[in-house]
């Protein structure tokens, strides 16, 4: 199995503004816990997607993993508002047979790359 894209949510290009407030409260000590929350958050989260699979995996001390074959993939969908544009991010929802996505993986890189990998897999 060849990994054609993997990739954890991303922090400033995701949230921009949060960001920045988190930032300014440094000094306080709080802005030190918020990034530390944060970077574990995203650190938690991974999108893997080989020539056959995607896999989804979510949880710092117990996991939680969905894999989907690419074969089954009805649809993807990307969601990107203004700025997740101009930072080039966004949200992933892959759905299979159902009306709600089985995946749903927000705050990546390059989200319409993994559209493009997808389909040309498919």
């Amino acid at each position: 199995m060849k990994e054609l894209y993997s990739a954890n949510p991303v922090m400033f290009k995701n949230n921009p503004l949060g960001f920045i407030a988190a930032l300014i409260l440094v000094p306080f000590g709080v802005g030190i816990i918020i990034f530390l929350v944060w970077h574990l958050k995203n650190k938690s989260s991974k999108l893997i997607i080989t020539d056959s699979d995607v896999l989804f995996e979510q949880g710092l001390l117990s996991k939680e993993r969905s894999e989907l074959t690419i074969k089954s993939i009805r649809t993807v969908k990307v969601k990107q508002s203004f700025w997740n544009r101009v930072f080039g991010t966004g949200t992933v929802e892959l759905y299979t047979a159902g009306d709600s996505p089985e995946i749903v993986a927000k705050g990546l890189p390059d989200p319409n790359t993994v559209r493009d990998i997808i389909k040309a897999n498919d």
